[in-house]
């Protein structure tokens, strides 16, 4: 056999191996955990579109987009997050479930930034057309901003049965003691936070509030912007990340923020359906236990 035939067999070999690696990870669900307020559950692994979805109108920006919605729902997930704030995001998410009719497919969270109740009555009404939907499945009070009248005005759409929950976010540390006084504080469905092997100071007080207060916790910036792939370049995956179900450096960043049992859901944002189905697996197989997570955050 020729070299050039040679690599290229190899390089098809591989290829089908990393194909069959998906649709066996595929064919198993993936886990899914409760909304403390409801009981409804939610898959664990969801999609964020800050960055991802910030793009214009062109089929060769959007198509990417849709082949990750199609994957994301495909494999059972069903988390988008979202805000006005997020450039295109709202309007690019939109019209690309509405064009496939998934939208009732889809876990469909958004945000308020307003400072004051007129504004966030328009910015609602915005939000509403550029995801072209009547409601949300959460609203939540975008990293604290207004939090007092943000959260009157979510609590009456909420009433009014546009949003089945309400939250608040943030993506900084420095926040994270204002929002565990804000969790002891107010009657919360959701709480978003940041949380990745390198930022984890949610694990000494604000994961537990929300355990034991019923919140359930979304977690955004768990590979902290991509950074934390520029400290594992090159090296290998340690051997014992099959005890696990671990493939790839993300899934086992992933699987570290999914062993705090108070992580409800996990939103990585992404553009390549590539890494989607990377994320996806890591919502499935054995999940890490606390003594498994401590050796992850010891590789970084």
């Amino acid at each position: 056999m020729k070299r050039r035939t040679l690599l290229r067999s190899v390089a098809a070999m591989a290829a089908l191996r990393q194909i069959g690696a998906w649709a066996q990870a595929s064919a198993e669900p993936l886990l899914k955990r409760r909304i403390p307020v409801s009981g409804a559950e939610l898959p664990v692994i969801g999609l964020g579109t800050s960055g991802a979805f910030e793009v214009g109108d062109s089929a060769a920006e959007r198509e990417p987009l849709a082949a990750v919605l199609d994957d994301l729902l495909k494999q059972a997930g069903s988390v988008v997050d979202t805000a006005p704030s997020y450039g295109s995001a709202e309007a690019v998410l939109g019209s690309l479930l509405a064009a496939r009719a998934q939208r009732e497919r889809c876990f469909l969270a958004t945000k308020i930034s307003s400072y004051s109740p007129q504004a966030a009555k328009a910015q609602w009404q915005n939000s509403l057309a550029r995801l072209r939907t009547d409601k949300v499945e959460l609203l939540q009070v975008h990293s604290l901003v207004d939090l007092q009248s943000n959260l009157r005005f979510l609590r009456e759409l909420q009433q009014a049965g546009k949003t089945r929950y309400i939250g608040v976010t943030h993506y900084r540390d420095e926040a994270h003691a204002e929002l565990v006084d804000v969790v002891r504080r107010e009657k919360l469905d959701f709480v978003q936070i940041n949380y990745s092997v390198v930022s984890r100071s949610v694990e000494r007080e604000l994961l537990p509030l929300c355990a034991d207060r019923g919140v359930a916790v979304l977690v955004n910036r768990a590979f902290e912007d991509g950074r934390l792939f520029a400290q594992v370049k090159g090296r290998p995956l340690p051997e014992w990340a099959g005890e696990i179900d671990c493939e790839s450096w993300g899934q086992l960043m992933l699987k570290f923020v999914l062993a705090q049992p108070a992580v409800t859901c996990v939103i990585p944002a992404t553009s390549k359906p590539r890494n989607l189905l990377d994320n996806l697996g890591a919502g499935r197989g054995r999940m890490a236990d606390a003594k498994q997570a401590q050796r992850i955050a010891a590789l970084f």
